[in-house]
């Protein structure tokens, strides 16, 4: 082998060797502008969904509403009637940890509530992704309506678009409905729910301003339960019946020493059916009255006679058999995806 030979050779390992190395950096650099654009957080709701693969633990199910859990493998299932589904599956199995770290890059704001579902390579289907279990395949669902409104037109082709950067990330194919149909079954899900919908309040007007936290006691003194961020009255189930407001707020979003009135709220669908349902909230306010020195009022403003009560139950009533009619049961996980 000549001299020029070997010299074209080694001049060759070396532009090889260069072009290696110029990748490399360029790769980390990269990397380290999406950590900064994304930085990991311990409390990200996609990321807490993979289990730690040094501690393996059962997958356990997510209900919308956060307050139930259950160690087993039947989870909940899409919901046809109020969410619209996307597809995805992926060209080969992906691990749980580098389908977390997708989703958290391209799925963080979403305007409506979203689901998933992956399906294992056995085919068990996961609302929790495991670090180092594969998948060959998920589902986003997206809620079609909540208070808020109807699943735009713009949130639809946002949550398209995302679910197709997750595809590309992964080989994967990308199915689901045509848009107009999408928000037009939106759009039909918001006006009925805006027929069923119905939250009742009272009032309790002091004669003049009272120390904050006076008023806090007596309210947990006469049987209000922490409920989330929320003091309830509590159904044996656990399900709040109605909920406490201080001047309009949430008890921990209170600044100021003295407030001037507590509401009363029952919210219809997320409150278990019960023939009595506005008179117990009537009876715990006027009990309240006394305690406090104040006046029971109802939502125009009115004082509140006790006549008034078995009329209110019996409309409430019906409302709440309506609401099962249409398929919601009032105060269970899928109503409350919907009326929240």
């Amino acid at each position: 082998m000549s001299d020029l030979q070997i010299g074209l050779i080694s001049l060759g390992v070396i532009i090889i060797a260069l072009v290696l190395l110029f990748n490399w950096w360029q790769d980390r650099r990269i990397r380290q502008q999406m950590q900064e654009q994304f930085p990991e957080d311990d409390n990200d709701p996609l990321m807490s969904h993979v289990a730690s693969s040094t501690v393996r633990k059962e997958p356990t199910v997510r209900i919308a509403d956060s307050l139930k859990e259950s160690a087993v493998d039947s989870v909940d299932e899409v919901d046809a009637a109020c969410e619209a589904v996307i597809d995805i599956s992926f060209g080969s199995p992906v691990t749980g940890q580098e389908l977390a770290q997708v989703l958290h890059n391209h799925l963080r704001a979403d305007a409506k509530p979203l689901r998933f579902f992956a399906t294992t390579e056995d085919g068990m289907q996961r609302t929790q992704l495991l670090a180092e279990e594969h998948y060959s395949s998920m589902q986003l669902a997206v809620l079609l309506a909540n208070r808020s409104g109807p699943l735009t037109a713009i949130e639809w082709s946002r949550l398209w678009s995302a679910a197709e950067s997750v595809a590309q990330d992964f080989d994967a194919t990308v199915e689901g409905p045509e848009q107009d149909d999408v928000v037009r079954r939106a759009q039909q899900l918001d006006a009925l729910c805006a027929e069923l919908d119905a939250q009742v309040g009272l009032s309790l007007r002091f004669s003049g301003p009272m120390a904050f936290q006076q008023v806090l006691a007596v309210v947990r003194d006469a049987g209000f339960l922490d409920y989330g961020r929320q003091l309830a009255w509590l159904a044996d189930s656990g399900i709040p019946r109605f909920s406490v407001l201080f001047d309009g707020l949430l008890a921990d979003e209170v600044q100021s020493a003295s407030i001037e009135r507590i509401d009363l709220l029952l919210d219809l669908p997320n409150s278990p059916a019960d023939e009595q349902a506005f008179s117990r909230m009537a009876c715990v306010g006027r009990d309240l009255a006394l305690r406090l020195g104040g006046e029971l009022l109802d939502d125009q403003g009115r004082p509140l006679p006790e006549s008034a009560d078995h009329n209110i139950d019996v409309q409430l009533f019906a409302m709440y058999q309506r609401l099962e009619k249409a398929g919601f049961i009032a105060g269970e996980s899928r109503t409350a995806r919907v009326f929240a």
